[in-house]
């Protein structure tokens, strides 16, 4: 009985620190998850900065940024993002070819959810036609 008792007392103690733990980890808060370009020129390349803000209790360390394609390159903060501080994740989609796109980037990183992912999206349009500013 007494076997049990003490199974039970440490199975509730590692149950009651993992869940602290988990309530400690870094999380992300980000002003906006997808950008649309709107029509864009063909040929030039364009840029956007998803801002985040490190909401969780432990410094926010950002692993690997990876695009869908060859054609979006993403730059992000290697620094650890401190509890309240900001960080970066600044995109380059290269409009190459005429037509609407819509891309992932996946992030990993040591957060609460160490998968996330933003979307950028919009319309390559030729010289002749029309661009959004």
């Amino acid at each position: 009985m007494k076997r049990f008792i003490t199974l039970c007392a440490v199975i509730l103690g590692f149950t009651v620190l993992t869940s602290m733990q988990a309530d400690q980890q870094p999380e992300f808060k980000f002003e906006k998850e997808t950008n649309d370009f709107g029509k864009i020129a063909q040929g030039k390349p364009v840029t956007y900065e998803f801002k985040f803000t490190n909401i969780g209790e432990q410094p926010l360390i950002l692993s690997d940024v990876q695009s869908s394609c060859g054609c979006t390159v993403p730059k992000f903060t290697r620094v650890p993002v401190k509890k309240g501080d900001s960080g970066v994740i600044t995109v380059t989609f290269n409009a190459a070819a005429p037509g609407s796109f819509n891309k992932l980037l996946t992030i990993k990183s040591n957060a609460k959810t160490p998968v996330k992912y933003l979307y950028i999206k919009g319309e390559v349009v030729t010289s002749s036609t029309t661009v959004s500013q």
